[in-house]
């Protein structure tokens, strides 16, 4: 969420320079109706079956981008002011629905009535729908954190915000967390939980930044961090289906060897993992820079 409102400036810059002006909010419509389409379908695929579930990362973008997209020619103080807000409204809407227990897990929170109002059943993990209200504070402090970049101010000054934000968000979350205020609950998006979440990313940002801008820290094991980032959504659609599918079991041909030996199944499936990376990054190297590809 985070990263995606990080990008936003850059590319809005970029169709700016092109004199793509009035083509900026039918791209942005666009996009997030295929990030919505996508998320759905993978719902299908997940479930053999044709269905209707909202709770994919992808149909949670669609509606975050759209919020941040609306309030992103606003000053930073508004957006910020604004996110807030939403994490306000956040607490309201769950503290009003179930006053006794507002952020129990299941259908007698406010996240899990709206899912069954909209698809008529909850979640077996309690992942709920409205998590895309609170987390689009996530996307809006990440467009506020690219505009930053973008600016002309000198690195320390673009530094030093992201450092006081970071680490004040972060202990905010813990802080509400550990004083019972609100707990640090994910899979239903609390405000504590995105206040630290969100801390982390930007702090995350800031490292990164220093490094590789400011540092001048280029080293070609990088390169990698660029062709995720460039390729996200199709990285995580074929992890998402083909990966899962078909991919992992391609990989425990080999792995799953290891079983015999004592070895245990969780340390069998990171080995999976780390071995089908290590395989599609040889694939990148050896065939798509020179095809140009992924």
């Amino acid at each position: 969420m985070f990263i995606v409102g990080v990008a936003m400036p850059f590319s809005l810059r970029k169709r700016l320079a092109s004199g793509d002006k009035k083509g900026v909010t039918k791209h942005i419509l666009r996009r997030c109706f295929l990030l919505f389409a996508f998320g759905v379908l993978l719902h299908c695929v997940y479930s053999h079956a044709l269905v209707w579930e909202l709770w994919n990362v992808l149909v949670q973008l669609a509606f975050t981008i759209l919020i941040a997209y609306a309030v992103m020619s606003l000053p930073n103080k508004i957006q910020i002011g604004i996110s807030l807000g939403l994490l306000v409204l956040t607490e309201i809407l769950y503290r009003a629905y179930n006053p006794e227990a507002p952020y129990v897990q299941g259908h007698d929170s406010f996240g899990g009535y709206v899912d069954m109002l909209v698809m008529g059943q909850g979640n077996d993990g309690y992942w709920v729908f409205v998590n895309f209200i609170p987390t689009a504070a996530h996307t809006i402090w990440g467009v506020v954190c690219g505009k930053v970049l973008l600016s002309h101010m000198s690195s320390a000054e673009k530094i030093k915000p992201f450092l006081i934000w970071g680490t004040a968000l972060v202990v905010l979350g813990f802080a509400m967390d550990f004083a019972g205020i609100t707990p640090i609950v994910k899979r239903i998006a609390t405000s504590s939980f995105t206040l630290a979440s969100g801390g982390f990313a930007i702090l995350t940002l800031t490292l990164f930044y220093w490094l590789i801008d400011i540092k001048g820290y280029q080293k070609n094991w990088l390169k990698i961090f660029s062709v995720v980032g460039t390729n996200s959504i199709f990285i995580y659609l074929f992890a998402e289906t083909v990966g899962v599918q078909w991919f992992q079991g391609f990989g425990l041909i080999w792995t799953e060897g290891l079983r015999p030996i004592g070895i245990p199944e969780k340390a069998i499936m990171v080995i999976n993992a780390f071995f089908c990376t290590v395989y599609l990054l040889v694939h990148y190297l050896l065939f798509g820079q020179a095809q140009g590809v992924l």
